[in-house]
Parts: structure tokens; C-alpha cells; sequence
């Protein structure tokens, strides 16, 4: 897992935003916002990370000027089409499909589930000067922690001046 204090990796990479096929570019977003969120998953459909991603949804950090959030899944973008109206995820959801984003922030797993060379479940913070503010990871994308890492992202994101509510996580939901 990538350390806390040290520089982001930048990144460009295919995702699905505003219902459209794009190139998301992480530099962009560094350089807008105060915060930028990004949440790792093996792939679109897994109960545990779409719990997650659906507190960040209503929790209401997306749209705003000072955070972005980014999802970023080993799935491709026809799965993240999917996924994005499945569950009406208002943010990019990233295609990092051969694990390159995943392992430039040192959150590749080996394997899982029959899958080899995905993201590993992970939050990460990074703040406008690129460096690394909070780092999660869960030891299998099926866990259930409480709280969920994307909830203990929340103080980091108090502490940038981000002032955000907690998400909730309700890994019991419909997903």
C-alpha cells in the first residue's frame, strides 16, 4: 500500500462520467480541487465496494468544488456503463482494467476471486499538493469492516477543510 506523505502517482485512464466514455486525467483534479478521493475495487458488482461507493453517493461528496471523487475498478468501461446506471454513481468510475493505476499506488492484487493483476479494495486521499493524506486498504474486497474505510477518509477530508458528512456504509443493502 502506498505510504502516507509521499506524491501521488499521476494517472490518465478510460472511465465512464456524465454518461459518456472519457479519459479521466488525476492532474485535473489535483490541480481544481482541494481533495481528491480515490476509491480502488476489484471489479463493478461487488457487494462490499458498491456498499461504499453508494455512502459516497449519499453522503453527498460528489459535485462539489473543493473534493472529487474517482471509483476505479479492474472491470472495463462497457462494465462501468453498466455499473454507473445500475447504481446511479454520480462520479467517474475509472477502467484501470490491466491493474496499471492500481499498481503505480502499490494496491495490485496478485489475485482474487480467479482474477489476477486487479485493484485491491482501497481508499486513498490526496490533497492539492499531490501528496498522499490517508491511505486503506481491506486484506479481500468481501470484508466488512467497520467502519468501512471510506468512512475513516472522513477526517482526513475535515482536517484538508473539505467539511463533509460521513458516509454510511450499509453493507446489507440491495447491491
Amino acid at each position: 500500500m502506498i505510504d502516507i506523505g509521499v506524491k501521488a502517482p499521476d494517472f490518465a485512464a478510460p472511465a465512464v462520467a456524465d454518461g459518456r466514455a472519457t479519459e479521466l486525467a488525476l492532474y485535473r483534479l489535483v490541480e481544481s480541487h482541494r481533495a481528491v478521493v480515490l476509491a480502488f475495487a476489484p471489479a463493478s458488482f461487488v457487494p462490499t465496494t458498491t456498499a461504499a461507493f453508494a455512502a459516497v453517493r449519499d453522503a453527498g461528496w460528489h459535485g462539489r468544488e473543493d473534493l472529487a471523487v474517482v471509483a476505479l475498478t479492474g472491470d472495463s468501461l462497457y462494465a462501468g456503463f453498466a455499473y454507473v446506471d445500475r447504481f446511479d454513481l454520480p462520479f467517474p468510475v475509472v477502467s484501470d482494467f490491466h491493474g496499471g493505476v492500481a499498481d503505480s499506488y502499490d494496491l495490485l492484487a496478485e489475485s482474487w476471486e480467479g482474477h489476477a493483476d486487479i485493484p485491491r479494495r482501497a481508499t486513498v486521499v490526496i490533497d492539492g499538493d499531490w501528496r498522499v493524506r490517508f491511505a486503506e486498504v481491506t486484506t479481500d474486497a468481501l470484508d466488512r469492516p467497520a467502519p468501512a474505510p471510506v468512512e475513516n477518509a472522513t477526517a482526513t477530508l475535515r482536517e484538508l477543510g473539505v467539511d463533509v458528512d460521513r458516509p454510511r456504509v450499509n453493507y446489507d443493502g440491495p447491491w
